[in-house]
Protein backbone atom coordinates (compact mmCIF):
# COMPACT_ATOMS: atom_id res chain seq x y z
CA UNK A 1 0.00 0.00 0.00
CA UNK A 2 1.51 3.24 -0.95
CA UNK A 3 1.13 6.35 1.37
CA UNK A 4 0.55 9.77 -0.55
CA UNK A 5 1.35 13.13 -0.90
CA UNK A 6 0.89 16.21 -3.25
CA UNK A 7 2.13 15.65 -6.90
CA UNK A 8 2.76 18.73 -9.21
CA UNK A 9 1.79 17.34 -12.40
CA UNK A 10 4.05 19.67 -14.25
CA UNK A 11 7.31 20.91 -13.74
CA UNK A 12 9.73 18.64 -11.35
CA UNK A 13 8.30 15.78 -10.14
CA UNK A 14 8.66 15.01 -6.71
CA UNK A 15 9.16 11.81 -5.13
CA UNK A 16 6.01 9.26 -4.87
CA UNK A 17 5.56 9.84 -1.10
CA UNK A 18 5.57 13.06 1.48
CA UNK A 19 4.27 13.80 4.75
CA UNK A 20 0.63 14.85 5.98
CA UNK A 21 -1.12 14.61 2.70
CA UNK A 22 0.77 17.75 1.24
CA UNK A 23 -0.68 21.10 0.67
CA UNK A 24 -2.95 21.49 -2.24
CA UNK A 25 -1.66 21.88 -5.76
CA UNK A 26 -3.73 24.07 -7.89
CA UNK A 27 -3.67 23.10 -12.10
CA UNK A 28 -5.22 26.40 -13.97
CA UNK A 29 -7.35 25.12 -16.95
CA UNK A 30 -9.79 26.46 -19.82
CA UNK A 31 -12.71 28.11 -19.43
CA UNK A 32 -12.22 29.40 -15.58
CA UNK A 33 -11.62 25.73 -14.54
CA UNK A 34 -9.07 25.12 -12.00
CA UNK A 35 -8.78 21.43 -10.44
CA UNK A 36 -6.67 21.40 -7.28
CA UNK A 37 -5.15 18.26 -5.89
CA UNK A 38 -4.25 16.57 -2.82
CA UNK A 39 -2.79 12.94 -2.36
CA UNK A 40 -0.90 10.73 -4.56
CA UNK A 41 -0.09 10.47 -7.97
CA UNK A 42 -2.87 8.79 -8.80
CA UNK A 43 -4.95 11.57 -8.12
CA UNK A 44 -2.73 13.86 -10.21
CA UNK A 45 -3.28 11.56 -12.74
CA UNK A 46 -6.85 11.70 -12.71
CA UNK A 47 -7.39 15.39 -12.00
CA UNK A 48 -5.48 15.76 -15.29
CA UNK A 49 -8.27 13.26 -16.84
CA UNK A 50 -11.19 15.48 -14.97
CA UNK A 51 -9.75 18.50 -16.43
CA UNK A 52 -9.73 17.16 -19.92
CA UNK A 53 -13.23 15.84 -18.84
CA UNK A 54 -14.47 19.41 -18.00
CA UNK A 55 -13.01 21.15 -21.04
CA UNK A 56 -14.74 18.00 -23.45
CA UNK A 57 -18.19 18.66 -21.36
CA UNK A 58 -18.15 22.07 -21.58
CA UNK A 59 -17.22 23.07 -17.57
CA UNK A 60 -16.56 26.63 -16.92
CA UNK A 61 -16.66 28.97 -13.88
CA UNK A 62 -15.59 26.04 -11.52
CA UNK A 63 -13.03 24.59 -9.08
CA UNK A 64 -12.54 21.11 -8.52
CA UNK A 65 -10.87 20.15 -5.34
CA UNK A 66 -9.51 16.13 -5.85
CA UNK A 67 -8.90 14.79 -2.00
CA UNK A 68 -6.92 12.84 -0.19
CA UNK A 69 -7.73 10.83 2.78
CA UNK A 70 -4.44 8.90 4.32
CA UNK A 71 -4.56 11.57 7.48
CA UNK A 72 -6.55 14.05 8.89
CA UNK A 73 -4.41 16.90 8.14
CA UNK A 74 -5.10 16.01 4.26
CA UNK A 75 -8.87 15.91 5.45
CA UNK A 76 -8.59 19.12 7.35
CA UNK A 77 -6.49 20.80 4.45
CA UNK A 78 -9.18 20.11 1.37
CA UNK A 79 -12.02 21.57 3.72
CA UNK A 80 -9.81 24.12 4.57
CA UNK A 81 -9.14 25.15 0.69
CA UNK A 82 -12.97 24.67 -0.47
CA UNK A 83 -14.10 27.32 2.21
CA UNK A 84 -11.00 29.74 0.90
CA UNK A 85 -12.56 28.90 -2.44
CA UNK A 86 -15.79 30.11 -2.07
CA UNK A 87 -15.11 33.31 -0.37
CA UNK A 88 -12.46 34.13 -3.26
CA UNK A 89 -14.58 33.14 -6.12
CA UNK A 90 -18.10 33.19 -4.68
CA UNK A 91 -19.96 32.73 -8.37
CA UNK A 92 -17.96 29.33 -8.79
CA UNK A 93 -19.33 26.17 -8.97
CA UNK A 94 -17.44 23.60 -6.47
CA UNK A 95 -17.11 19.99 -7.22
CA UNK A 96 -15.61 17.82 -4.11
CA UNK A 97 -14.35 14.25 -5.33
CA UNK A 98 -11.45 12.06 -4.64
CA UNK A 99 -10.77 9.79 -1.45
CA UNK A 100 -11.66 12.06 1.26
CA UNK A 101 -15.21 12.25 -0.68
CA UNK A 102 -15.56 8.87 -1.36
CA UNK A 103 -15.04 7.74 2.07
CA UNK A 104 -17.37 10.83 3.73
CA UNK A 105 -19.74 12.47 1.49
CA UNK A 106 -22.26 13.35 4.02
CA UNK A 107 -19.47 15.79 5.60
CA UNK A 108 -18.86 17.34 2.41
CA UNK A 109 -21.80 17.57 1.28
CA UNK A 110 -23.10 19.66 4.19
CA UNK A 111 -20.46 22.14 3.95
CA UNK A 112 -22.27 24.86 2.21
CA UNK A 113 -19.88 25.70 0.00
CA UNK A 114 -20.36 22.59 -1.92
CA UNK A 115 -22.48 22.28 -5.15
CA UNK A 116 -21.13 18.90 -5.47
CA UNK A 117 -19.75 15.78 -4.26
CA UNK A 118 -18.55 13.09 -6.50
CA UNK A 119 -17.36 9.60 -5.51
CA UNK A 120 -13.61 8.59 -6.91
CA UNK A 121 -15.67 6.00 -9.86
CA UNK A 122 -17.93 8.84 -11.54
CA UNK A 123 -15.49 11.58 -10.57
CA UNK A 124 -13.37 11.43 -14.89
CA UNK A 125 -17.46 10.09 -16.53
CA UNK A 126 -18.73 12.04 -19.26
CA UNK A 127 -21.26 14.44 -17.82
CA UNK A 128 -19.83 14.11 -14.55
CA UNK A 129 -18.77 17.59 -13.73
CA UNK A 130 -21.98 19.47 -15.15
CA UNK A 131 -24.40 17.42 -13.32
CA UNK A 132 -27.04 19.62 -11.62
CA UNK A 133 -30.11 17.08 -10.90
CA UNK A 134 -28.06 14.99 -8.05
CA UNK A 135 -26.28 16.92 -5.33
CA UNK A 136 -23.95 13.36 -3.99
CA UNK A 137 -23.02 10.85 -6.64
CA UNK A 138 -21.00 8.43 -4.73
CA UNK A 139 -21.53 4.99 -5.09
CA UNK A 140 -20.18 1.79 -3.51
CA UNK A 141 -16.38 1.97 -4.90
CA UNK A 142 -16.08 -1.97 -3.96
CA UNK A 143 -18.47 -2.97 -6.31
CA UNK A 144 -15.95 -1.52 -9.16
CA UNK A 145 -14.36 -4.30 -11.22
CA UNK A 146 -12.66 -2.34 -13.95
CA UNK A 147 -10.19 0.60 -14.00
CA UNK A 148 -10.98 3.55 -14.96
CA UNK A 149 -11.40 4.77 -18.70
CA UNK A 150 -8.57 7.33 -18.80
CA UNK A 151 -5.33 5.49 -19.28
CA UNK A 152 -4.64 6.68 -22.91
CA UNK A 153 -3.28 10.13 -22.12
CA UNK A 154 -1.43 9.31 -19.03
CA UNK A 155 -0.20 11.69 -16.58
CA UNK A 156 2.89 13.86 -18.04
CA UNK A 157 5.44 16.43 -17.35
CA UNK A 158 8.50 17.79 -19.26
CA UNK A 159 10.84 15.10 -18.52
CA UNK A 160 8.16 11.79 -18.40
CA UNK A 161 5.31 10.15 -18.17
CA UNK A 162 3.38 7.85 -16.19
CA UNK A 163 1.20 5.17 -16.91
CA UNK A 164 -1.79 4.19 -14.33
CA UNK A 165 -1.36 0.28 -14.32
CA UNK A 166 -3.73 -0.28 -11.44
CA UNK A 167 -5.90 1.36 -8.47
CA UNK A 168 -7.63 -0.01 -5.61
CA UNK A 169 -6.02 -2.34 -2.78
CA UNK A 170 -6.97 -5.82 -1.45
CA UNK A 171 -5.21 -5.66 1.67
CA UNK A 172 -6.17 -3.84 4.90
CA UNK A 173 -3.30 -2.75 7.24
CA UNK A 174 -4.61 -1.47 10.69
CA UNK A 175 -3.42 2.22 9.41
CA UNK A 176 -4.82 2.64 6.16
CA UNK A 177 -8.03 4.17 5.26
CA UNK A 178 -7.34 3.93 1.36
CA UNK A 179 -8.60 0.96 0.69
CA UNK A 180 -12.24 2.08 0.91
CA UNK A 181 -11.37 5.03 -1.05
CA UNK A 182 -10.40 3.29 -3.97
CA UNK A 183 -11.97 0.01 -3.55
CA UNK A 184 -10.60 -3.69 -4.26
CA UNK A 185 -7.67 -4.26 -6.46
CA UNK A 186 -8.34 -4.27 -10.14
CA UNK A 187 -5.76 -4.07 -13.10
CA UNK A 188 -5.36 -2.42 -16.34
CA UNK A 189 -5.08 -5.34 -19.11
CA UNK A 190 -1.31 -5.77 -20.47
CA UNK A 191 -2.29 -4.91 -24.20
CA UNK A 192 -4.09 -1.63 -22.80
CA UNK A 193 -0.65 -0.66 -21.04
CA UNK A 194 1.71 -1.43 -23.54
CA UNK A 195 0.11 0.55 -26.32
CA UNK A 196 -0.09 3.39 -23.99
CA UNK A 197 3.89 3.50 -22.93
CA UNK A 198 4.24 2.92 -27.14
CA UNK A 199 2.37 6.01 -27.85
CA UNK A 200 4.23 7.71 -24.93
CA UNK A 201 7.15 6.75 -26.12
CA UNK A 202 6.18 7.97 -30.09
CA UNK A 203 5.72 11.36 -28.75
CA UNK A 204 8.99 11.05 -27.13
CA UNK A 205 9.12 10.60 -23.81
CA UNK A 206 11.91 8.86 -22.37
CA UNK A 207 11.04 7.70 -19.24
CA UNK A 208 7.20 5.98 -18.02
CA UNK A 209 6.58 5.63 -14.29
CA UNK A 210 4.19 2.50 -13.61
CA UNK A 211 2.31 3.70 -11.06
CA UNK A 212 -0.94 2.70 -8.94
CA UNK A 213 -1.95 2.08 -5.51
CA UNK A 214 -0.58 -1.63 -4.70
CA UNK A 215 1.58 -1.53 -7.86
CA UNK A 216 2.65 -5.02 -7.00
CA UNK A 217 -0.87 -6.64 -7.09
CA UNK A 218 -1.08 -6.33 -10.97
CA UNK A 219 -2.26 -9.03 -12.61
CA UNK A 220 -3.81 -11.14 -9.69
CA UNK A 221 -7.17 -10.05 -11.17
CA UNK A 222 -6.91 -10.80 -14.63
CA UNK A 223 -7.09 -14.37 -16.47
CA UNK A 224 -4.45 -16.45 -15.65
CA UNK A 225 -3.18 -13.92 -13.12
CA UNK A 226 0.58 -12.38 -14.95
CA UNK A 227 2.44 -11.05 -12.18
CA UNK A 228 3.73 -7.28 -12.86
CA UNK A 229 7.22 -8.94 -13.81
CA UNK A 230 5.53 -9.86 -17.19
CA UNK A 231 4.15 -6.90 -17.77
CA UNK A 232 7.50 -4.67 -17.46
CA UNK A 233 9.03 -7.97 -19.77
CA UNK A 234 5.89 -6.88 -22.30
CA UNK A 235 6.89 -3.75 -22.30
CA UNK A 236 10.41 -3.64 -22.41
CA UNK A 237 10.35 -6.01 -25.52
CA UNK A 238 7.06 -4.42 -27.47
CA UNK A 239 8.70 -0.95 -26.57
CA UNK A 240 12.19 -1.25 -27.87
CA UNK A 241 12.53 2.98 -28.52
CA UNK A 242 11.76 3.68 -24.53
CA UNK A 243 14.99 4.12 -22.94
CA UNK A 244 14.04 4.34 -19.09
CA UNK A 245 11.05 2.28 -17.58
CA UNK A 246 10.47 2.88 -13.85
CA UNK A 247 8.48 1.49 -10.47
CA UNK A 248 6.54 3.59 -8.37
CA UNK A 249 5.91 2.56 -4.79
CA UNK A 250 6.50 -1.36 -4.24
CA UNK A 251 5.13 -3.79 -1.45
CA UNK A 252 8.11 -5.02 0.52
CA UNK A 253 6.11 -8.48 0.72
CA UNK A 254 7.36 -9.65 -2.70
CA UNK A 255 8.69 -9.36 -5.60
CA UNK A 256 8.44 -11.54 -8.49
CA UNK A 257 11.29 -14.20 -10.18
CA UNK A 258 10.60 -12.34 -13.34
CA UNK A 259 10.89 -9.27 -11.93
CA UNK A 260 13.96 -9.83 -10.33
CA UNK A 261 15.73 -11.16 -13.42
CA UNK A 262 14.92 -8.48 -15.56
CA UNK A 263 16.31 -6.08 -12.70
CA UNK A 264 19.30 -8.01 -13.22
CA UNK A 265 19.36 -8.36 -16.89
CA UNK A 266 17.79 -5.27 -18.40
CA UNK A 267 19.42 -1.97 -18.46
CA UNK A 268 16.22 0.01 -18.89
CA UNK A 269 14.74 -0.69 -15.72
CA UNK A 270 15.79 1.68 -13.59
CA UNK A 271 17.35 0.81 -10.50
CA UNK A 272 15.54 1.98 -8.07
CA UNK A 273 13.03 0.39 -5.59
CA UNK A 274 10.75 2.72 -3.11
CA UNK A 275 9.59 0.09 -0.55
CA UNK A 276 6.18 0.39 0.88
CA UNK A 277 7.97 -0.65 4.57
CA UNK A 278 6.15 1.06 7.29
CA UNK A 279 8.08 -0.12 10.32
CA UNK A 280 11.50 -2.35 11.11
CA UNK A 281 9.79 -4.28 14.18
CA UNK A 282 8.25 -7.72 13.39
CA UNK A 283 5.39 -7.06 16.75
CA UNK A 284 4.59 -3.88 15.07
CA UNK A 285 4.15 -5.07 11.49
CA UNK A 286 2.04 -7.21 12.67
CA UNK A 287 -0.10 -5.55 14.80
CA UNK A 288 0.03 -2.97 11.50
CA UNK A 289 -1.30 -6.40 9.46
CA UNK A 290 1.41 -6.13 6.62
CA UNK A 291 2.64 -9.17 5.02
CA UNK A 292 6.20 -8.81 5.58
CA UNK A 293 8.66 -8.91 8.39
CA UNK A 294 11.74 -7.34 8.88
CA UNK A 295 13.68 -10.70 7.57
CA UNK A 296 11.56 -10.39 4.36
CA UNK A 297 12.45 -6.92 4.08
CA UNK A 298 16.57 -7.34 4.17
CA UNK A 299 16.15 -10.56 2.04
CA UNK A 300 14.36 -8.61 -0.57
CA UNK A 301 16.71 -5.71 -0.30
CA UNK A 302 19.39 -8.13 -0.48
CA UNK A 303 18.25 -10.22 -3.39
CA UNK A 304 17.98 -7.21 -5.42
CA UNK A 305 21.30 -5.70 -4.86
CA UNK A 306 23.18 -9.05 -5.77
CA UNK A 307 21.74 -8.94 -9.07
CA UNK A 308 21.74 -5.26 -9.59
CA UNK A 309 24.39 -3.42 -7.39
CA UNK A 310 23.88 -0.16 -8.20
CA UNK A 311 20.42 -0.32 -7.37
CA UNK A 312 19.34 2.58 -4.85
CA UNK A 313 16.16 1.81 -2.10
CA UNK A 314 13.78 4.14 -0.71
CA UNK A 315 10.99 3.42 2.00
CA UNK A 316 8.37 4.97 3.74
CA UNK A 317 8.35 4.67 7.57
CA UNK A 318 5.76 5.24 10.15
CA UNK A 319 6.63 7.01 13.41
CA UNK A 320 4.68 6.45 16.82
CA UNK A 321 2.17 3.68 15.68
CA UNK A 322 0.49 2.91 18.33
CA UNK A 323 1.83 0.77 21.08
CA UNK A 324 5.03 1.56 19.65
CA UNK A 325 7.95 0.96 22.25
CA UNK A 326 11.30 2.66 22.15
CA UNK A 327 12.70 -0.42 21.52
CA UNK A 328 10.61 -0.62 18.77
CA UNK A 329 11.49 2.32 17.76
CA UNK A 330 14.77 1.61 17.58
CA UNK A 331 14.23 -1.40 15.55
CA UNK A 332 13.02 0.48 13.23
CA UNK A 333 15.98 3.17 12.96
CA UNK A 334 18.51 0.36 12.88
CA UNK A 335 16.95 -1.14 10.00
CA UNK A 336 17.61 2.33 7.39
CA UNK A 337 21.33 1.99 7.63
CA UNK A 338 21.22 -2.29 7.85
CA UNK A 339 18.89 -2.32 4.26
CA UNK A 340 21.13 1.00 3.18
CA UNK A 341 18.29 3.16 2.60
CA UNK A 342 18.87 6.53 0.94
CA UNK A 343 15.63 8.25 0.42
CA UNK A 344 12.97 7.94 3.42
CA UNK A 345 9.75 9.31 3.57
CA UNK A 346 8.78 9.67 7.37
CA UNK A 347 5.27 9.44 8.49
CA UNK A 348 4.17 10.84 12.47
CA UNK A 349 1.46 8.67 13.04
CA UNK A 350 -2.35 9.61 11.87
CA UNK A 351 -5.37 8.13 13.42
CA UNK A 352 -8.39 7.59 11.03
CA UNK A 353 -11.38 6.94 12.10
CA UNK A 354 -13.05 3.68 11.19
CA UNK A 355 -9.25 2.26 10.71
CA UNK A 356 -8.16 -1.04 13.65
CA UNK A 357 -5.13 1.31 14.57
CA UNK A 358 -7.44 3.71 15.50
CA UNK A 359 -8.62 1.55 18.75
CA UNK A 360 -5.30 0.45 19.78
CA UNK A 361 -3.31 2.22 22.52
CA UNK A 362 -1.67 5.52 21.57
CA UNK A 363 1.49 6.82 21.44
CA UNK A 364 1.83 10.14 23.32
CA UNK A 365 1.87 13.19 20.38
CA UNK A 366 5.45 14.70 21.82
CA UNK A 367 6.39 10.89 21.54
CA UNK A 368 5.51 10.70 17.64
CA UNK A 369 6.61 13.93 17.12
CA UNK A 370 10.42 13.34 18.36
CA UNK A 371 10.61 10.05 16.76
CA UNK A 372 9.44 11.23 13.61
CA UNK A 373 12.69 13.54 13.77
CA UNK A 374 14.87 11.18 14.55
CA UNK A 375 13.43 9.01 11.88
CA UNK A 376 14.15 11.55 9.68
CA UNK A 377 17.54 12.07 10.72
CA UNK A 378 18.25 8.56 10.03
CA UNK A 379 17.25 9.43 7.04
CA UNK A 380 19.58 11.95 6.33
CA UNK A 381 22.32 9.94 6.92
CA UNK A 382 21.34 7.25 4.74
CA UNK A 383 21.10 9.87 2.02
CA UNK A 384 24.50 11.67 2.47
CA UNK A 385 25.85 7.60 2.56
CA UNK A 386 24.81 7.34 -1.18
CA UNK A 387 25.50 10.49 -2.14
CA UNK A 388 29.34 10.71 -1.39
CA UNK A 389 29.05 7.06 -3.11
CA UNK A 390 28.27 8.82 -6.39
CA UNK A 391 31.07 11.40 -6.19
CA UNK A 392 33.49 11.18 -9.19
CA UNK A 393 31.04 9.21 -11.22
CA UNK A 394 29.70 9.56 -14.30
CA UNK A 395 25.71 9.31 -14.55
CA UNK A 396 23.35 9.64 -16.88
CA UNK A 397 20.47 11.80 -16.00
CA UNK A 398 16.97 12.68 -17.36
CA UNK A 399 16.73 16.40 -17.49
CA UNK A 400 13.59 17.87 -15.82
CA UNK A 401 14.12 21.14 -15.70
CA UNK A 402 16.79 23.74 -15.88
CA UNK A 403 19.45 22.72 -13.59
CA UNK A 404 18.37 19.73 -11.89
CA UNK A 405 18.18 16.21 -13.31
CA UNK A 406 17.21 12.51 -11.99
CA UNK A 407 19.91 9.64 -12.15
CA UNK A 408 18.76 6.22 -12.90
CA UNK A 409 18.58 5.91 -9.35
CA UNK A 410 16.04 8.16 -8.67
CA UNK A 411 19.35 10.91 -7.28
CA UNK A 412 18.80 14.40 -7.91
CA UNK A 413 21.11 16.01 -9.73
CA UNK A 414 22.34 19.79 -9.64
CA UNK A 415 24.00 20.45 -13.01
CA UNK A 416 25.45 23.76 -14.20
CA UNK A 417 25.44 24.61 -18.08
CA UNK A 418 22.04 23.85 -20.22
CA UNK A 419 20.19 21.09 -21.12
CA UNK A 420 16.54 20.51 -22.64
CA UNK A 421 14.28 19.53 -20.78
CA UNK A 422 12.85 15.72 -21.35
CA UNK A 423 16.64 14.43 -22.59
CA UNK A 424 19.05 12.18 -21.24
CA UNK A 425 22.47 14.01 -20.42
CA UNK A 426 25.86 11.94 -19.11
CA UNK A 427 27.15 14.09 -15.84
CA UNK A 428 30.30 13.89 -13.63
CA UNK A 429 29.65 14.54 -10.16
CA UNK A 430 31.72 16.45 -8.07
CA UNK A 431 30.16 16.63 -4.62
CA UNK A 432 27.00 17.10 -2.69
CA UNK A 433 25.23 19.36 -0.52
CA UNK A 434 23.52 16.94 1.54
CA UNK A 435 20.28 16.97 -0.49
CA UNK A 436 21.17 16.13 -3.90
CA UNK A 437 24.76 15.78 -5.98
CA UNK A 438 26.35 18.68 -7.66
CA UNK A 439 27.69 17.88 -10.92
CA UNK A 440 29.15 18.94 -14.27
CA UNK A 441 27.93 17.73 -18.02
CA UNK A 442 30.76 15.07 -19.15
CA UNK A 443 32.58 15.62 -22.63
Amino acid sequence: MTVYTVIKATPAPKPEVGEEGGPAVTMPGANGVDVVTFGCRLNAYESEAMRARAAADGLSDAVVFNTCAVTNEAVRQARQAIRKARRERPDARIIVTGCAAQIDPAAFAAMPEVDLVLGNAEKAAPGALVETTARVRVNDIMSVKETAGHLIDGLKDRARAYVEVQNGCDHRCTFCIIPYGRGNSRSAPAGEVVEQVRKLAAEGYREVVLTGVDVTSWGADLPGEPTLGQLVGRILRMVPDLPRLRLSSIDAAEIDPDLLKLFAEEPRLMPYLHLSLQAGDDLILKRMKRRHNRTDALNLVASVRAVRPDVAFGADLIAGFPTESEEAFENTVRLVEEAGLAFLHVFPYSARPGTPAARMPPVKGPVIKDRARRLREAGQRGLERHLQSQVGRVLPGLVERDGLARAEDFTEIAFTGEAPAGEIVAFRVTGHDGARVIAERAA
